[in-house]
């Protein structure tokens, strides 16, 4: 009997040991841009802003965490939209500029953005070239809505090191170029 309860401590010592080791998983910019672009092709809407019909299609998404030695992921947006306006169609390129707060979900181990607030965008569109100023609030909510269904980063659990990361309570840290998850405490 005492012989199985040391194996069973030296088993928790073991285990709690290797937790210890494991300092943190990173996730980089470039982690967060590949998975992205792998979203690229469903991220085509159809949307009325204000009040004109438009498709908008993201042809590229480029990611700063933690800019400026802040909290936030910054996420910069290439579009392009097809206005319908009187029967008519108008090809226009967007800018986007795009901040939210990182959220880690532990239930579905994966990260959203929240606090969305867009900091720029820009339109070219039969040449007019200017800020998108008074349909702010529509594309913020067109962004707000797709942050708030689809994470910006699912951690992959088929790996041994975030399957056992996330047996635990994790923490989550935004740091210049990179989200740190390490083990949390209960």
């Amino acid at each position: 009997m005492r012989k199985i309860m040391l194996l069973i401590i030296m088993t928790l010592v073991a285990a709690c040991s290797q937790l210890q080791q494991m300092s943190a998983y990173n996730v980089t910019e470039t982690d967060l841009e590949q998975l992205l672009r792998q979203q690229i092709p469903k991220l085509t809407r159809q949307a009325n802003v204000a009040g004109i019909p438009l498709k908008m299609q993201v042809k590229s998404m480029q990611v700063e965490i933690g800019p400026d030695n802040s909290e936030v992921v910054r996420v910069n947006t290439a579009a392009t939209a097809a206005l319908s306006l009187f029967g008519l169609s108008y090809p226009a390129n967007m800018q986007l500029q795009v901040e939210g707060v990182p959220y880690y979900d532990g239930t579905e181990k994966a990260v959203y953005l929240r606090s969305v607030k867009l900091l720029g965008s820009q339109i070219e569109a039969a040449g007019y070239r200017g800020n998108l100023a008074p349909v702010t609030n529509e594309l913020l909510q067109l962004v707000n809505s797709y942050l708030a269904a689809n994470p910006v980063y699912k951690l992959d659990t088929t790996n041994p090191t975030v399957k056992l990361l996330t047996a635990v309570p994790v923490n989550m840290a935004v740091q210049s170029g990179r989200i740190s998850f390490t083990p949390g405490k209960n």
